[in-house]
């Protein structure tokens, strides 16, 4: 069964740069949804970036436009996140995650929410980023 690896959190001053990684291990889940969520305490689990791979351009959070980078590197089975001019309020743990196993769509990527992957697709454990002032 394919795992989701996440690395590349952690701890920085606001405007500095990180770059997280997901990597897919053990297997394929064949996905038309890869994204990036996050979750600070207290909050639900909310998109931040999600690349359809039927094509198109990638959804990004109004929050992170401009700022945040999803691509993905299909040979390494990785997925990547490029996160520039870091704020604190981006602080929260950061999951990626391959869902829709059918094509639905690039809005049903956008839009499926944490729920609709607990049901069909795969959660990578996680990584903290702690972003301070």
């Amino acid at each position: 069964q394919v795992q989701l690896v996440e690395s590349g959190g952690g701890s920085v001053q606001a405007g500095e740069s990180l770059t997280l990684s997901c990597a897919a291990r053990g297997g394929v889940y064949s996905a038309y949804c890869l994204g990036w969520f996050r979750q600070a305490p207290g909050q639900e689990r909310a998109e931040v970036a999600i690349i359809y791979t039927g094509g198109g351009n990638p959804y990004y959070a109004d929050s992170v436009k401009g700022r945040f980078t999803i691509s993905q590197n299909i040979n390494k089975n990785t997925l990547y996140l490029q996160m520039n001019s870091l704020k604190p309020e981006d602080t929260a743990m950061y999951y990626c995650a391959h869902y829709s196993p059918e094509d639905r769509g690039s809005d049903y990527c956008a839009s499926a929410g944490a729920g609709a992957i607990n049901d069909a697709g795969v959660w990578g454990q996680g990584t903290q980023v702690t972003v301070s002032s």
